[in-house]
Formats: C-alpha cells, structure tokens, sequence
C-alpha cells in the first residue's frame, strides 16, 4: 500500500463528520492544556504549523489578522510586483471558473499578504469579515494554519481542510495553496491559493493549483526571455513610434509628435519648430514652417495643440483607420456638425488640417490617415480588451473631448465610457470601484456607488463615505 501523500489533506476526496470532530478535539487539547495529539489524528504538516502558530502567540479566538495595504498604496505595491504580470494567467486558468465552481482565488506576496482576491462574489463577501481581503496579511506568524501562509512557511504545495485552520473563525473554510517562485534566481515571490467549502480540499484542486503555478512561472520566465533580448542592443527600428493623439479629458487635442532625427535638418532652426513628424513611407513630410500652425494649432516642442475642429476631424480619421476606413467629406460633414451641413465646409477644414499636418498624413478620396496614428482613446480600449482593467482606469483621463457635440466623437466617447463602467462593474474589485468612482461622470452613478459599497468589506473605513454618498443621491424619502 502506497503511503499517503502528508501535503493532501483528504487524499480520499472526501469529507466526513468523524475528520471533523477528530481535528476538533485535538485542536481544543492543544491549545487549552498543550496536550499533542496522538499519532495518526492530525497530519504531520497541520501538528507543526498549530506548534509554530502557538509558538509565535497566535490567539485562535483572537481578532482577524491585519490589513496592511489599503487604496491607493495597495494598487501601487501590486502594480509593481513581479506577479502583476502573470495575474492574466491565474485569470484564465482559476478565476474565469471560480464563479460557477464557489471559489476565492487569492494571490500572496512572499509574506502572506493578499495582493488580489478574486472569484465568487458570495464567497467573497462572507470571508471579508474575517479579513480575507486584498492588503491583509495571512502569514501563520499572525493567521495561524492556513493554506497560503504554510504554503509560503514550508515552501510547499499543502492543503487545509476546515478544522485544520488554527484559528476557529477560519475553521469552516478549506482552502489549497501552492508557492510560486522567480524562474531565474529560485527567490519566493508568494503564492497563489483557493478557499471554498469542503469541496476546495480535494486532490484535483491542488492538481490545478500547482498547474496555475507552472504556467505562471513558465510565463515568469518567457517574459524574462524577452526582457533579456530587448535589453540587447539592436539596430535602430526601421519604424520610429507613431505619433499619440490625446483626446481623453481634454477639450481640444494634443498631437505628440516623437523625435525624428532624419528629418530635423528639413525644419528652420529654432525651439518653435523643433519637431518634425517620423519618417517612412506615410509619415515623411515635415511640418509647414511658419504661421501656418495658428490659429489652427499651437506648437509646444514636440507637442502640437489642434483646434477644436481639427481635435474633432482627427479623432474620426483615426477611428475610421483603426477598422480599416476612411471616410468621405458626407460622412465627416454627417459625424462632426449636429445639424446638417454642407459637405464644402468640411472640406475646407480638411484642407486646413492636411496643410497643417502635411499631405502625406492625411490622404483624400476618401480622407483617411495614410500613416500610423495610435490615440489614448485606443490605448484604453486595448486594455479592456485583454482584460486589464486596472491599467484601463489608470490611463483614462476623462471623457472623450468633454465639451464636442459633434455626433461622431458623442459616440466614441459614449462608447468608451460604456465598456469603461462595465469592465470596473463586472471587476467586482473595491479598490477599481472606489478609484472609478472618483471620475466626475460616475458622481451620480447610483449602480456604481452600490457597487462599490457591496464590494467594501464591513472593516473598509471608506464604506461610511460610500454609503453617506449613496444616501445624498437617493435623496429623502418622499411621503405618498
């Protein structure tokens, strides 16, 4: 017969009352009298994490364990660990299902604190009243037994089945956990844990934790592959960035326009005109010198500042590329006036932006960008794309060209905002929340503030302000 695996906790994958009250028993013995169990009671790995937690003064009725992190220090300490970068692996491989398979997927630093807490809303909520939230820490010298912390303290794959958790509030949990470690130099990094009922502590789940691990340690190493090669010195690209139209938060637009050394000579000397667009195919002709640049646009260094009317026309050229397009003077006249307008109108605006910018940047018949344009507005919508939503609301700055009627940029912004709300919403995560509900067009977003409160746990000192916010935006309640 095979001998058991001590890391498993039901090797058998099954619960039952008799584990429980065993586990239970034995736990009261220790921590009342210091009485050990008997052999066979209690797995050899749960004995010497209960000693190190009685060594180290845990309480088991003590309070929850502390919350180190919070706000804005929170999101800065994550963005900038090394795990950040494989959170949409663990995403894909744990969350995506944690849902439907009532699960809390944590993510650790080396220590023992949350850096993420995702998975089942439910879940979620209940647990956050024993602190099981991002920013608290969970490291068995101040949480006792648990799956996370004695993962980190062995550096071992383990799991923890209910009665097995030193402290008693944890004891209807069970929960698996397995560490992950810097590819390259072998360095602890944190862990990666699921919590969840019974179910939670059978041998597949540890199976698929330990899985998560390896792809997010081969994704660890294939970055830092690609790090290297970078860090390489290379010939100069061929290509030079593309220029960055800016029109989130901003009432007129804001061309940044990268350094071009091979056309720089074609420019009078002098800091008014410094900067001339990159070259290549689409992008080679200089800018005009001279007046030309007022009053349709005003020039700081590499940075050009366009009119209302050309932030407008050049937003929609942009879009339309980003699908392929262009667009004839009809359709710009149809997307940039509310009411109807003539066609020669537009095409006198649009003469105006190509002399500006150059003939070889916007084409005509139709009118279109004949070279590589990116926008933050596209910066963002990328990011919801692949999920990134943290990074998403970091980049957004505002509303698309708050102050623009023009019916085409009132859909793109309306667009933009839209996918925005529904990627923080969907998120459920109360640091995004709150920092989403500083925006000023979510003020009086009720769905959102709700949203947010649901999402705080009860210890969060931001719920007061949340919930008096929600209380100002509901308004008194009116006698029939």
């Amino acid at each position: 017969m095979a001998p058991l695996n001590p890391w498993l906790a039901l090797p058998d994958g099954a619960p039952s009352p008799v584990i429980t009250r065993r586990l239970r028993a034995a736990h009261e013995a220790l921590v009342t009298s210091g009485d050990l169990p008997r052999g066979g009671q209690v797995r050899s790995v749960v004995l010497d994490s209960w000693r190190r937690a009685l060594g180290s003064g845990v309480d088991p009725d003590g309070g929850p364990p502390p919350v180190d992190l919070t706000d804005d220090e929170l999101i800065a300490y994550r963005d900038a660990h090394p795990l950040a970068a494989v959170m949409p692996v663990i995403r894909r491989l744990l969350v995506a299902d944690a849902e439907a398979d009532r699960m809390i997927v944590a993510v650790t630093d080396a220590s023992g604190r949350m850096l993420w807490v995702e998975g089942d809303h439910a879940l979620r909520s209940r647990a956050a009243g024993m602190h099981f939230v991002e920013g608290a820490r969970w490291g068995e010298d101040v949480a006792g037994t648990n799956a996370p912390g004695t993962a980190l303290a062995l550096d071992h794959a383990v799991q923890i089945y209910g009665s097995e958790h030193y402290r008693r509030t944890v004891q209807p949990w069970s929960c698996s956990a397995a560490p992950v470690h810097d590819p390259v130099t072998g360095a602890l990094l944190g862990a990666i844990d699921v919590t969840g009922g019974d179910h939670v502590a059978s041998p597949h789940v540890l199976t698929l934790v330990r899985a998560t691990v390896a792809a997010a340690e081969s994704e660890l190493r294939w970055l830092h592959h690609e790090q290297q090669h970078r860090s390489v010195p290379a010939p100069p690209p061929l290509r030079r960035p593309a220029p960055l139209l800016e029109v989130l938060g901003r009432e007129r637009a804001r061309l940044t326009l990268p350094p071009g050394p091979a056309l720089s000579t074609a420019l009078p000397p002098g800091p008014a005109l410094s900067t001339a667009l990159p070259p290549g195919p689409a992008l080679s002709t200089a800018l005009p010198p001279g007046p030309a640049l007022l009053p349709d646009a005003t020039r700081a260094g590499g940075r050009v500042e366009l009119s209302v009317r050309h932030s407008e026309l050049l937003l929609l050229l942009a879009e339309a590329a980003v699908a392929g397009e262009g667009r004839t003077a009809d359709q710009l006249a149809a997307e940039v006036h509310p009411g109807a307008a003539a066609a020669v109108t537009v095409r006198a605006e649009l003469s105006r932006l190509r002399r500006l910018l150059g003939d070889e940047v916007v084409g005509s018949r139709p009118y279109r960008l004949l070279g590589r344009l990116d926008s933050d507005l596209d910066q963002v919508r990328r990011l919801l794309v692949r999920g990134a939503t943290a990074q998403a609301l970091e980049r957004y700055a505002g509303p698309v060209l708050p102050r623009s009627t023009a019916p085409g940029v009132v859909t793109a912004r309306e667009r933009l905002g839209a996918a925005l709300r529904h990627a923080v919403l969907r998120s459920r995560r109360p640091e995004l929340l709150l920092r989403y509900t500083r925006l000023p067009e979510v003020a009086d977003d009720v769905t959102v503030w709700q949203a947010c409160l649901d999402s705080l746990p009860t210890s969060s000192p931001r719920r007061a302000a949340v919930a008096a916010h929600l209380v100002r935006l509901r308004g008194p309640s009116r006698p029939r």
